[in-house]
């Protein structure tokens, strides 16, 4: 039950959500769905992957928003040659010349620990695909766990800490795709997408005037950490997990109660860690509303970015034009969601229970 604090909190996190879209607008043009997504995905405590082609604005997007949110930012330009502790960092050997021991007169030796750029707040990890598996796992382990470990030693990582990896989708040449059990780990995917052609004018004006936008601090750290509390508190009712659990399950082609079309053209479908992230991105889409539930609307507005990079199409999928988006709008409109009278029950049941 949310309590009145919190009620507050989340009137809070609304002002600041119209804030932060404000401030982005300066800077960026366009991408209204693309910013909400990444909001959502951030106070939800997930980690998202973005694909879209060169061009888009990406970085930018991104270092505006942590400007607004006042965290730290890093960037990292994966490349086949990077290696896991240049996302890590690695311990180097220091002598302390103030000590006066070790050998030949000289200070004590030791190894020193040296944060690499994932220790920050929020990290883009620029074509993700394009660096082998074993550094990619390096920043997975650190998504997974929010710590990293070197030299047998644990560091933990900042808190907050989000994760955005890019993909360019028009060149996999010498690239080395995540796997769908890796991909699994990003709460969300989001795609970015050309400008429209006045979106694409205003950008040409804005960037040919040479006084670049500076985006102006929204929150702070400690107060982005409080309503990211608040958001995992925003109630889930029973009719909405049962919902969640219709869609997600309906998505693998095994199930009896899976639509023809599932089976037909679904090789895998979305695991339980998929019905976990779409509850969280609903809670989170709920509260930046500055609504104290969670409503049907939030799960399907949430489902495709959700579920698009968790399920995993066949050949004759394919070959007939579908894609994951296509499957996923068509599941929703045949599971049912008639939720009117279910959730006014469960309303009146809760403030009987209260």
């Amino acid at each position: 039950m949310i309590e009145n604090a919190d009620l507050a909190g989340l009137e809070k996190l609304k002002r600041a959500r119209d804030a932060i879209r404000e401030q982005m607008a300066g800077t960026i043009v366009g991408q209204e769905e693309v910013v909400e997504q990444l909001l959502v995905c951030l106070f939800a405590r997930g980690h998202c992957i973005l694909e879209g082609v060169p061009g888009l604005a990406k970085t930018l997007m991104i270092r505006t928003l942590a400007q607004c949110l006042s965290l730290r930012f890093n960037r990292i330009q994966f490349t086949p040659d990077l290696m896991p502790s240049d996302i890590t960092g690695t311990e180097v050997m220091y002598e302390d010349r103030g000590s006066g021991g070790g050998i030949g007169g000289g200070g004590e030796r030791a190894f020193k620990f040296i944060a690499g750029p994932i220790f920050t707040h929020v990290l883009l990890a620029d074509e993700i695909n394009r660096t082998p598996p074993k550094t990619q796992s390096a920043l997975l382990e650190g998504m997974g766990e929010r710590q990293v470990s070197v030299g047998g030693k644990r560091h933990v990582l900042p808190n907050p800490f989000f994760t955005l990896a890019t993909q360019n989708p028009i060149e996999q040449e010498g690239t080395y795709p995540l796997p769908e059990a890796q991909l699994d780990r990003f709460l969300m995917k989001i795609l970015v997408r050309y400008p429209t052609e006045e979106e694409e004018k205003k950008i040409y004006r804005l960037t040919s005037t040479g006084n670049p936008v500076v985006a102006t601090t929204v929150l702070s750290e400690d107060e982005m950490l409080e309503l990211q509390g608040i958001v995992h508190k925003v109630p889930v009712s029973d009719f909405c997990v049962n919902y969640v659990s219709n869609l997600v399950r309906s998505t693998r082609h095994g199930e009896a109660k899976s639509p023809q079309f599932i089976k037909d053209w679904v090789q895998w479908g979305a695991g339980p860690r998929g019905g976990q992230a779409l509850i969280a991105t609903a809670q989170a889409r709920a509260a930046l509303d500055g609504r104290p539930e969670v409503d049907i609307a939030d799960i399907k507005a949430m489902a495709t970015a959700v579920l698009r990079h968790r399920i995993v199409l066949n050949y004759n999928a394919e070959a007939q034009g579908q894609t994951a988006e296509t499957v996923i709008r068509r599941l929703i409109d045949t599971i049912p969601s008639d939720t009117a009278a279910e959730q006014a029950h469960e309303r009146i049941n809760r403030v009987l229970k209260a």
